[in-house]
């Protein structure tokens, strides 16, 4: 593997303005960076096919290009196939807005460090996976490794869930970074929002209305004293499932008692919890308030939901992709329970082995974002191997 490849492509991509439209209204979005990914691949001998998301943001499937001339990217190879298996290797093109970071689409590297908006969070990872595939293409073993390239992780995930309409394979990683520790669990998150009903009334005659506001508070109270319970169930990479107090509106007018309030919550979730349970727990906190206030008039509901990921510690797949991972580091990648939400709930729902493996670095989403030069070489290598133990 030429080394300096990877970071030379990862300089590339991150100088590609990929801000995700829906965060940011107007951002430049996927196609161009889209477009780069494809010329790439036909330049190093892949193929690549675009699957456009519902709203025609463009995800791309990259791989070699089989002998009898079957589709490149998604019909080579039936999953489930023994000798002939097929890894997916998976980044996403798509970065949050620009912020206030310094020339964050100039990459430039300082040490170890290499610096621009998406480094970290997550081209550099992206990099690595396209170079270990290529690196696989060469090697022709008997299974295929394909990169799928994907579209608005950062917002809603549609690319993800479009790709997988299209495509199979029988393990994944996922280039998110994780400080090359192999991820094997993550929270997922229900967002909630709660409606506190009042009643207007001119400010001078607050006995002939109901202050919403006011109402809210104990509400919120009760909330934070439910975090309390949450801490005392914990998962042993995750810790304990989290809440907290997101967004709050209420009020039209300085001169009247608000008839509303909006509270809207985020619930962390741990692997086994569900939406539907964060709904029915949140109720009972409702249910506890008005008890105390039978005056309350209070709804909630789940306005959006991501489910929590986990593969099992002693998966054959976890196994083969620590062991490939500890020929490049010299020592065996701890497992991990990582913070953040990923696209490896969508492929693990799919039924596909999904671990994660990233390069270090610090910054997602941050003013200061960087990854690290010798991190990214190591994790190209690592893809390779896995793809090399994997495939054949």
């Amino acid at each position: 593997m030429q080394t300096d490849d990877v970071i030379d492509l990862a300089q590339r991509l991150i100088a590609i303005d990929s801000v995700n439209p829906t965060l940011v209204p107007g951002g430049a979005g996927e196609h161009e960076i889209a477009r780069f990914v494809d010329r790439w691949a036909a330049e190093n001998g892949l193929a690549s096919r675009v699957i456009p998301s519902p709203d025609g943001r463009p995800n791309l499937v990259i791989g070699d290009t089989p002998p009898d001339g079957r589709d490149p990217a998604t019909d080579a190879v039936e999953a489930g196939a023994p000798d002939a298996p097929t890894l997916m290797l998976y980044g996403h093109l798509d970065t949050v807005g620009l912020g206030s970071m310094a020339s964050p689409l100039e990459p430039r590297i300082d040490g170890d460090r290499l610096v621009g908006r998406g480094a970290y969070d997550q081209k550099a990872g992206l990099a690595a996976a396209l170079v270990a595939a290529r690196e696989a293409a060469r090697a022709r073993g008997p299974g295929r490794v394909i990169v799928v390239a994907v579209a608005d992780e950062e917002a809603a995930s549609t690319g993800i869930q479009e790709v997988l309409r299209h495509v199979r394979a029988d393990g994944a990683v996922i280039t998110e970074p994780t400080e090359m520790t192999v991820g094997i669990a993550h929270r997922g998150f229900a967002w909630v929002e709660i409606e506190v009903r009042g009643k207007a009334a001119h400010g001078s005659r607050p006995h002939l209305g109901v202050d919403a506001i006011f109402r809210t508070g104990p509400v919120i109270a009760a909330l934070e004293r439910y975090t309390v319970r949450l801490a005392r169930r914990t998962h042993p990479l995750l810790g304990a499932g989290l809440l907290h107090a997101s967004l709050i509106e209420g009020g039209s007018e300085m001169a009247t008692l608000p008839h509303r309030c909006l509270l809207s919550v985020e619930r962390r979730t741990l692997p086994g919890e569900t939406p539907e349970g964060v709904l029915a727990e949140i109720e009972t906190v409702l249910v506890a308030c008005r008890a105390a206030d039978p005056a309350l008039v209070a709804s909630a509901r789940v306005t959006l939901a991501r489910d929590p990921f986990e593969i099992a510690a002693d998966d054959p797949f976890v196994a083969l992709v620590r062991h490939a991972t500890a020929r490049v580091t010299g020592t065996l990648p701890e497992l991990a329970g990582l913070s953040f939400w990923a696209d490896s709930a969508y492929t693990a729902a799919a039924g596909i082995p999904t671990v994660l493996l990233g390069p270090p670095g610090d910054g997602a989403h941050a003013d200061e974002e960087w990854v690290s030069v010798s991190g990214t070489v190591a994790c190209a290598r690592a893809l390779a191997e896995i793809a090399r133990d994997f495939c054949g």
